[in-house]
Parts: structure tokens; sequence; C-alpha cells
């Protein structure tokens, strides 16, 4: 990854709770983005019937073998590349015993001593325009689970098999957060790397992406206390709100002399609290060995290089870009980025409009008309009725004079709902920006003529008056007089 942006290169704080600091590591489980399970051919089709998407691997039938699904290898090596991580040229699946109702084979293919990504980082933004760089320890491949299902069924519960064996990344994070607000940067700053690469949907709401997070209290320059894993979170706000949760309990604890136990919780979202689950296992509880059935991971270097060859620019590069290329702020290139979709609607947008040095404009119109309207019809970026040529089409009208800034607002939403061109519109409609300057001076007589005392006003210094007088040519105008050339005649005419 490019190096953080100098002007970026601020110190994140670290932020002290009651004289506490707050200490988080994340692992995030991110479904990969592939048509077949990773040791079977069986689909990874989302709201498929249960139990429909099991093959005899899935189940665990006695004799069948698992076989690795190659793409799924392809997409560790993109995140990995996307982190600036060392890649494993060989790396090693493990057997990860447990019992679960949902786990078949009481156990889980993993990946332990030699996960296929190792050692990475990312740099995440705060709300106070800092960088803060955020250690990623490992990622893995793994299988995921069947599903158990307690509400179908009185007395009884169900289990589907149609997840057991989706091909997962776990991607592990150094205990490098210490506020809510950087876990939330991070866990974002990730989501949207891994819908970026095209490794994953990212879906939370399916189960695509969804998150482990371990915290700790612990007095300034001390050890770490001891943690507890908050489990199988799937929304930023239950996140944010589990986080917080769990830090207030455990400073309670602390503050009154306990100890805080090693444990698994869950979050209650409906009674704000979070509740023991289970104690919390070591790497040795599990009795991790190499899986027989499956032979290590040859990685070349053609086939890193060949990851490599078809990465995207990757968004921290592209967000630098942006600031030096269109004169954006680093907030605007931050928003802008926060999906390669709105990253590229944009670039078109600028294109569209003339060149980068419509770049701010161009953000300004993206960010703030274009996206309001999306979210008010509750809208994708691909449901759009009004494309990136057609709204850099009406922003160069802007730039060239044909209409102004206002009439702009009238022209896009003639825009949105009819689907034709700005230049359509402002010939269909007579929205043509009025420049002639024999007829704004005949308007602003008439305005002068009819609002003497609001003239006084002004040669007696008060600057409302004037900007009273500019808003009643532009009203009798309806809006189509250029406001720099009434602002310049108006003074002439004044004096």
């Amino acid at each position: 990854m490019t190096n953080i942006s100098k002007t970026a290169q601020k110190k994140a704080k670290s932020l002290l709770i009651d004289g506490w600091e707050v200490v988080i590591g994340i692992e995030i489980h991110t479904q990969l983005a592939t048509n077949s399970k990773i040791f079977s051919g069986s689909s990874t089709t989302f709201g498929q019937d249960p139990n429909t998407q099991a093959s005899l691997v899935d189940l665990a039938m006695p004799g069948v073998l698992p076989v690795l699904n190659k793409e799924v290898v392809d997409l560790a090596i993109r995140f990995g590349l996307g982190i600036d991580a060392y890649i494993d040229k060989a790396s090693v699946f493990a057997r990860k015993n447990y019992f679960y109702p949902d786990s078949p084979k009481g156990y889980q293919i993993s990946q332990m001593d030699n996960p296929i990504v190792g050692l990475g980082h990312i740099d995440i933004q705060l709300e106070d325009g800092s960088i803060k760089r955020i250690g990623v320890t490992r990622a893995h491949l793994e299988e995921d689970a069947g599903k158990s299902i307690h509400d179908l069924f009185e007395g009884m519960s169900g289990i589907d098999l149609n997840r057991a064996g989706t091909p997962l990344l776990e991607i592990v994070s150094e205990p490098d957060m210490r506020s809510v607000e950087e876990a939330l940067a991070y866990i974002k700053s990730i989501h949207t790397l891994v819908r970026w690469l095209g490794i994953s949907d990212g879906n939370m709401a399916e189960g695509s992406f969804r998150c482990d997070c371990n915290v700790s209290l612990r007095r300034p320059s001390n050890e770490f206390g001891t943690r507890c894993e908050l489990k199988n979170l799937n929304s930023f706000r239950f996140i944010e709100q589990a986080i917080n949760v769990e830090i207030e309990r455990q400073m309670e604890i602390l503050e009154d002399g306990g100890k805080i136990d090693q444990e698994t919780r869950l979050f209650d979202p409906v009674k704000m609290e979070t509740r023991s689950m289970r104690s919390k296992e070591e790497a040795n509880d599990y009795r991790y060995f190499p899986d027989p059935d499956l032979l290590p991971v040859i990685i070349s270097d053609a086939q890193i290089e060949a990851a490599r060859a078809t990465l995207p620019e990757l968004p921290t590069t592209r967000r630098e870009r942006f600031v030096a290329d269109f004169a954006v702020t680093e907030y605007d290139a931050h928003v802008l980025t926060l999906s390669r979709e709105m990253a590229d609607f944009y670039e078109a947008v600028v294109t569209a409009s003339g060149g980068a040095a419509q770049g701010k404009v161009a953000a300004n119109w993206v960010m703030g008309e274009f996206s309001g309207a999306l979210n008010k019809a509750s809208l994708d970026l691909a449901e759009s009725p009004v494309s990136a040529e057609q709204l850099g089409g009406m922003i160069a009208r802007i730039v060239d004079n044909t209409i102004s800034g206002k009439i702009a607002k009238q022209v896009f939403g003639f825009m949105w709902d009819e689907g034709k061109s700005a230049d359509a519109i402002i010939s269909e409609k007579g929205l043509k920006q009025e420049t002639d300057t024999g007829a704004i001076e005949a308007i602003i007589k008439d305005v002068l003529a009819a609002n003497e005392k609001m003239v006084e006003e002004f040669k007696a210094g008060k600057e409302k008056a004037f900007n009273g007088l500019v808003g009643q040519v532009m009203k009798a105008s309806k809006g189509k007089a250029n406001p720099a050339q009434v602002n310049d005649l108006m003074k002439k005419l004044i004096r």
C-alpha cells in the first residue's frame, strides 16, 4: 500500500475513560465471493431452502474427501496484497476440533500455524482527520459451520447445513485500537476493502461479514488486561453498542476490585447487555493438527504476480490522487472512496463536467444533492436515474454560466424525475441563465426604484440591505439572472 498522506500524518488520540485505557482487537469473518464451497462443489447461493445446498462432503459422510477450491486461494492472495501483507507460499490446513450440532464433522477445517496471509496493515481515518495504522496479524482460510434454528419448532431445534463449508477468510487484527471510534473505523475500512477488491459482497445482513471484538481494560502503560470476546456482531450499530456496554461492565467490576474472567460473551441489543456464553478457549483446547486429507497449499511467485496484476487502484492510493488531482479535501476523498462504485462514479462525473478543474464542484454535487436524492429514494448507486455523464453534463452548464447553481437544483430535479440530459431540460423548461447586461440592468433599475429605503440603508453601510436588493433582483428574474453580473451591475448603478 502507499505511504500515509503527509498532510494527514497526525497522531491518533489514545483516549482514557476514568483513567482506564481500552484495548481492542478484532476478528472478522468475511465470506469469499465464490459460486461453490471451499471443499465441495455445493452452491453458496444465499436464501435457499434448508439443507438443499449440502453435499456428501458438507454432511461429513464416511469415505468422502475434501477438495480445495482454487478460487478461494486467489481471493485470499488478493486480500493479502491489498493490506501489503506477507503471503505464505506453503500454507497448511488444520483440523480445529470442537463439537457443535451444526458442524457435522466434529471439527472445522481451518489454518493455525501457517496461515496463507501473514503480517500486514491497514490505515484508518478518524473523525478528526487523523490517520492511524492498524496491524493485521494474519488472515486465514477456513470453512463455515451450519446454522442452528431454534424458533421454528416447538421444543426442538432445526439444523440447516446450507452454510456448512462456505469459504471464509478470517482476518485477525493486532490489539491496536484504543477506542470504539478506532474499532469502527478499522472494521469499516476492512469492509470497504473486501468489497473494493471484489473478494466478498460484505453483506452483513446475510452473514457475509461478521465480527468478534476482543475488549479489555488496563491502566496506561500496564500489561494488557484480561480480554472478553464479543461474538458474531453483524451490524456497525451493534458493534458500537456492544463495545460500549462491555467497557462499562468491565470498568464497574475493576473499580469494585473484582477480576475479569476470560470468556466469550453475546450482546443482547434489546436489554443492552452482554452475557456469558462460555469460557474463552485457547488454541490448545482445540487440539489443532494438520488435516491428513489436504496437502499443503503451495503458491508460486507467478500466481502472486497474476493476482497483483488484477488489483484495482486501492482506496488509500485513490484518496491521495483525488486530493492531489481534483483539489478536494481529505474528508471529501474519504467519503468518495467509501465504495469503489462511488469512486468510479465520481471520476466519471469529473470527466463529463470538463476535467480535473471541476473536481471540487463535482465532489460537492456527488456528496450533496445526488447522494441526498439516492438516500431519499432508498436507491443504490446502480439504480440512479441520473448517470455520471448526465450529472457531469449539468455541472458543465454551471461552469460555462448557462445556468446558475440555484437553477441547477431545479434542473437536477427534472433530470431525476424525467431521465433527460441537462441540455434537454434547460431547453424544454426555458431555464437558461440570463446574461444579457441590458436585460439585467432593466430589472435592477426597477428593483432600486421600488426599494429606495433599502438603497439608502446600503449607502449608510448596511451590507444586509445590499443582499436584500440582490435577492429582489433574483426573484424578479425568476432566478435566471447571473448572480455575479447582478452584484457588479448593482454596485455600479447605486453609485
